[in-house]
């Protein structure tokens, strides 16, 4: 606390900095929990000859938000694999990024530190259709890279490292980069893969189709099955929980703190004021009781001793309330007895 009684710099600062991160990862939280009460509202749907029906006896031949499960088919067209022979897929993504090392001129250590130079996706149009043989119905998938989680399947994956001469080494440590190499990637959603999509189910002219939802719900296109997206949902949700509490109870404790110092402050002034009114009150009593000529000799008494003559001034508030010995008998950090500012230096009071 300030001589002034008032919280520092540093505890504003504190207290402003966790509300604000308490607010940000409750807002956070939120979204994550509302997406897991979306998730659990989706209506599942088999993917089978009822399909239709079941569409077609919903308000407007739409489910706003549905859970589908099943198996990768091409429409018409596949995609190869550029390093994986016999591997066909609908979406292909390739990817270059590039490894280096940094130097961290705070920490003074060499970083890992990656970037993605180069990434390409192609998509095909693709259909969902049941497992079982002898099924005729498909859901035709729109806008899949709208989702937010993609079940791509790594196929291809190399390092390339980088070639380095001696005068390209000495420049890199002169630069604070060191280039480690590139790495190659390939992505495919592969033609019979099983997909579980969330999303919005719509039949339309005899077709049925799965595209992203409306009213700011979540699109999935994932490999794995609804329980596990549920669940993985769910630890995220947890996680953020967490967060926000530790942060929410670093606030309330700087809060705590700052609350108790102003009332404590509080505490000190009104004993400091209570003192002054006894010392007061006492010293008219005195004054009432003593012989005129003694009157004048105890105006100038030490306030603490009240035996002393007061030999000293207090800078930098001024005050002349006390004498030599009991300056020297007031705790670490001397402060005057009338007003509590701290004292940084004393001025001998000389009478003539």
């Amino acid at each position: 606390m300030e001589s002034g009684g008032r919280p520092s710099l540093g505890q504003f600062i504190l207290l402003g900095t966790s509300s604000v991160v308490t607010a940000f990862l409750y807002s956070v939280y939120r979204q994550k929990a509302q997406v897991v009460r979306e998730l659990k509202g989706a209506k599942k749907i088999h993917l089978g000859e009822d399909l239709k029906s079941i569409l077609s006896e919903a308000p407007g031949k739409c489910v706003p938000y549905a859970v589908i499960e099943g198996a990768v088919r091409s429409v018409k067209e596949t995609l190869n694999s550029q390093f994986v022979e016999h591997c066909k897929g609908v979406i292909q993504r390739l990817t270059l990024q590039e490894h280096k090392m940094v130097w961290n001129r705070t920490t003074h250590l060499w970083n890992d530190c990656s970037k993605v130079i180069h990434q390409r996706t192609n998509t095909v149009p693709f259909d969902l259709v049941p497992h079982e043989d002898g099924v005729a119905v498909a859901v035709r998938v729109l806008k899949p890279l709208d989702s937010l989680d993609l079940g791509l399947e790594t196929v291809y994956e190399k390092f390339h490292p980088s070639v380095q001469s001696f005068t390209d080494v000495i420049g890199h440590y002169i630069s604070g980069e060191r280039p480690k190499g590139i790495q190659e990637t390939e992505e495919m959603l592969k033609v019979g893969a099983t997909l579980t999509g969330v999303g919005e189910l719509v039949l339309d002219n005899n077709s049925i189709r799965l595209q992203p939802p409306k009213q700011g719900m979540q699109y999935y296109l994932s490999s794995q099955d609804f329980d596990s997206l549920l669940q993985r949902q769910e630890s995220s949700v947890r996680f953020w929980k967490i967060l926000t509490l530790v942060f929410g109870f670093a606030a309330c404790a700087a809060l705590f703190f700052i609350l108790r110092k102003q009332y404590l402050q509080w505490q000190e002034r009104l004993r400091l004021q209570q003192m002054e009114k006894e010392f007061q009150e006492h010293e008219a009593e005195l004054l009432s009781r003593a012989k005129p000529e003694d009157r004048e000799s105890l105006k100038s008494t030490c306030v603490v001793c009240l035996g002393n003559f007061r030999s000293c001034v207090f800078l930098e508030c001024g005050h002349v309330c006390s004498c030599t010995e009991c300056y020297r008998a007031l705790p670490e950090p001397k402060r005057c007895p009338i007003c509590r500012q701290e004292i940084s230096r004393v001025v001998p009071l000389y009478n003539s």
